[in-house]
């Protein structure tokens, strides 16, 4: 049993990863599209697929917060990682929303929609009073997104993780 909720929308499944997901995550995480939108290493292999897996489950068991296994409901077929985020990190804004979907699934709304899910969730259940997202200044397909879903941009930041380039840091209110 995982602390982390399984949730559907119109066309998704929001569920947590399992050990069968380790090549879909693997393949989205390898593609030329995701490695240079998330600046994805070189050295991002199986292993750190399967760990970047057992981290968000582990997130949601410690932390409540984690991102899910996003699965087309139709096709039943892993389209990729999308929920809630909050690292041990000293400079991090606070529960942030994000997502990532293998390219073959860009263009039909899904980040949207499970963004949407995530920021329900994040507000109804975490009872958050503010949202964020950090997203790299040339990601403009997350950035739209993320005006979808009604965030607005807050400040441009560098981030310790991650000192080479700043974020946008992305703030959305509790109506």
């Amino acid at each position: 049993m995982s602390a982390c909720p399984t949730l559907e929308t119109e066309n998704l499944i929001l569920r947590p990863f399992k050990d069968g997901d380790i090549n879909d995550f693997f393949s989205m995480m390898d593609s030329r599209e995701v490695r240079e939108a998330l600046h994805v290493s070189d050295e991002y292999g199986l292993s750190e697929a399967f760990h970047a897996m057992t981290a968000w489950l582990g997130q949601w068991e410690l932390r409540g917060t984690g991102h899910w296994a996003l699965e087309e409901k139709r096709s039943g077929k892993f389209v990729g990682r999308a929920g809630l985020h909050k690292p041990e990190r000293h400079d991090w804004p606070g529960v942030e929303v994000g997502w990532a979907l293998h390219p073959d699934y860009w263009g039909r709304g899904y980040a949207t929609e499970a963004g949407q899910a995530a920021v329900h969730y994040g507000f109804d259940e975490l009872k958050v009073n503010k949202l964020f997202s950090c997203i790299l200044p040339e990601n403009y397909r997350s950035q739209a997104v993320a005006k979808r879903l009604g965030f607005e941009f807050l400040e441009e930041k560098i981030l310790a993780f991650f000192p080479e380039l700043p974020h946008g840091i992305w703030v959305l209110n509790r109506n």
